[in-house]
């Protein structure tokens, strides 16, 4: 399996969505950037065996807590659903992320995350 096809299995298996979907926006002006993002981080890196896609989640979700890029982090917080990730343990990684990148970021995530909780019924 090449790196394209190896990487777009496991980006819609933890997303449950297709990779149009997923990059639908970058399509028509950037496409082979999302072939990058596809190839490079979940071809090479999210299929490696040291680490469980849990665990790959929730250390997602704590880096875009701290840069702050809500648009990913909530769609890093939907894919640690996917994988298995209880809410309780998104949100206490946001919450410990406030002593790295502040309150305002570890605020802004939390609220990202009620918003995919709330999309799933979970609240």
């Amino acid at each position: 399996m090449d790196r394209y096809e190896k990487g777009k299995e496991c980006i819609e298996s933890i997303q449950n969505m297709s990779v149009e979907e997923i990059f639908k926006d970058l399509e028509d002006i950037a496409p082979d950037l999302s072939r990058f993002a596809i190839e490079f981080p979940y071809a090479e890196i999210y299929t490696r065996d040291e680490v469980d896609l849990k665990t790959r989640e929730l250390c997602t979700v704590a880096a875009l807590t701290t840069i702050g890029t809500i648009p990913q982090l909530k769609d890093h917080i939907n894919a640690a659903l996917n994988v298995g990730n209880e809410p309780s343990e998104i949100v206490e990684i946001i919450m410990q992320m406030s002593a790295y990148s502040g309150f305002p970021k570890a605020i802004n995530g939390v609220v990202a995350a009620k918003e995919v909780f709330t999309e799933k019924g979970l609240l």
